[in-house]
């Protein structure tokens, strides 16, 4: 009998099988094209390049609604009445999910809650390693699981890297001037998630194939990430070049197992094509 179940959204990039596989119940974000709003992981993420270039405009993404939540706990509540859900929520500052989650929890105590200051893999890095903790310890309480939580949120790191700046000007996240000079200079800022806010930090100059391998370097360095395993997310476009420069990278840092994921519609509305993301724990 399963005492803990856990849950997070669509923007964590946690893939259905790997949902089935660690029994992660996942809640939709959603992506509105013009005036038809569609959950987050319902379509291709062709649709949002594609949606681009015929309008100019990108999609807006917004954050899962007290409904979404609703019809799941009860899902839950009605398969398994003994257990109590966890919570693992897409960074609170970014979006309304996590309010939305609390909203739908009121009067449920066995619903528990924890902001994962994370978004896409760095969130999907918590959830699975918190999944694997509980596989091997069923007895956990809750109380001991949100410790352990929080313990991995306060490790947890993320950054990813641009192809460029064209998706983040269209989203209003950057100005024409920043986007005219990232193309003129080819410069491809790193965007850490820090406190839960994605925060443009250390830039690179030069063709992906060479930044993309050099910013790892430098982010499992300067973090120390433990070298069991690297959570690897991209966007649609992403080349085979660069790709192999990456599995290089990650293989010379001494990874003993890299996970690629491909980004669904809410991060790649804010990454754009041929975007790549990293996430680990420091040690």
């Amino acid at each position: 009998m399963k005492k803990i179940i856990l849950m997070a959204e669509t923007g964590s990039d946690i893939t259905p099988e790997l949902a089935k596989e660690y029994g992660i119940y996942i809640v939709p974000m959603h992506v509105t094209f013009g005036d038809q709003t569609l959950d987050d992981g319902s379509f291709s993420p062709e649709k949002i390049r594609d949606f681009y270039k015929e309008t100019g405009k990108l999609p807006k993404t917004s954050g899962s609604v007290p409904e979404d939540f609703t019809p799941i706990y009860d899902e839950i509540h009605e398969k398994y009445p003994d257990a109590q859900i966890l919570y693992l929520a897409y960074s609170a500052v970014t979006t309304c999910s996590y309010q939305s989650g609390v909203i739908a929890g009121e009067g449920r105590n066995y619903v528990h809650f924890v902001d994962t200051k994370q978004v896409s893999v760095g969130q999907a890095n918590v959830v699975i390693e918190m999944a694997k903790i509980l596989r091997e310890n069923p007895d956990m309480t809750i109380e001991e699981a949100v410790a352990k939580a929080n313990d991995l949120v306060e490790h947890a790191k993320m950054c990813f890297m641009p192809d460029n700046l064209e998706f983040l000007r269209a989203g209003g996240r950057v100005s024409n001037v920043a986007y005219l000079g990232s193309r003129i200079l080819n410069i491809h800022p790193t965007i850490e998630i820090l406190e839960g806010k994605l925060m443009a930090t250390k830039k690179y100059r030069g063709k992906m194939t060479k930044v993309s391998a050099q910013m790892i370097k430098d982010y499992a360095e300067h973090y120390n990430l433990k070298k069991d395993c690297l959570w690897i997310v991209h966007t649609i476009g992403l080349s085979d070049e660069v790709r192999k420069s990456i599995e290089a990278a990650v293989s010379e840092c001494g990874f003993k197992e890299s996970i690629w994921i491909q980004a669904a519609g809410v991060i790649t509305t804010h990454g754009g094509p041929a975007a790549f993301g990293l996430a680990g724990f420091s040690q």
